[in-house]
């Protein structure tokens, strides 16, 4: 079967070159490959450990899947692992990480293990860059997994990166961020990333306002 899927993209690639198109770089489509992924998280996180569809498969350390509580009513979901993540294995355990923290503990009045957090990438690109287009999207079969299975009901995005490859919108992060979105059955919130709120402190004002939002959302 997967042959002759392969075969029939490579027919399709063959005929968009002889009518004058060019190559773009292709991802196997979500349904084909989100079948085959499992229902369970422990299972899912395994099948994460032993990934190689990417380049970042190479030079990781660590893969770093999700983590927090299975029955969150909210996901917060960030770019990709950083240094420290790669070093052990868990997401937002940097600086951002600290300051995620006092987020949800100060604003939302909660502890951080009752939520689930995650990212869109699941291995760190080299020197913390932003991960392509290629990568995100091959990775992304595997949060939407971690979404299904959890069912939250709020998924916060933070930074551009995780809001644009989630919903496929490509609207600036500046004028999407504390705007409640459709996505599939879910609500989607995109924020600042708190690496943007490390490096810009003087939009912590206007994050902070989004995590109001989210406490108000989440409380009716």
């Amino acid at each position: 079967m997967k042959r002759l899927y392969s075969a029939l993209q490579l027919k399709k690639l063959l005929i968009q070159k002889a009518l004058g198109e060019t190559y773009t770089e292709t991802i196997t489509p979500l349904q084909e490959r989100d079948a085959v992924l499992p229902n369970n998280l422990s299972k899912l996180s395994q099948l994460c450990n032993s990934c190689h569809l990417c380049e970042l498969s190479k030079s990781r350390n660590r893969v770093v899947f999700g983590k927090g509580n299975l029955n969150s009513d909210i996901i917060f979901i960030g770019e990709a692992p950083g240094a420290t993540e790669d070093s052990r294995g868990e997401p937002f355990v940097g600086r951002a990480g600290e300051l995620l923290t006092k987020m949800i503990e100060s604003v939302l009045i909660r502890p951080r293990s009752s939520v689930y957090i995650s990212n869109i990438v699941k291995c760190r690109p080299p020197k913390n860059r932003t991960p392509s287009s290629k990568e995100a999207l091959t990775c992304r079969p595997y949060i939407l997994k971690e979404i299904e299975i959890i069912k939250p009901k709020l998924i916060v995005t933070l930074g551009a990166t995780a809001f644009n490859y989630l919903t496929n919108d490509n609207t600036a992060i500046s004028k999407a961020r504390g705007h409640f979105f459709n996505y599939n059955s879910y609500k989607v919130l995109p924020t600042f990333h708190p690496s943007y709120l490390l490096r810009n402190p003087s939009s912590k004002k206007e994050a902070f306002s989004d995590m109001l939002k989210i406490k108000k959302f989440l409380e009716e």
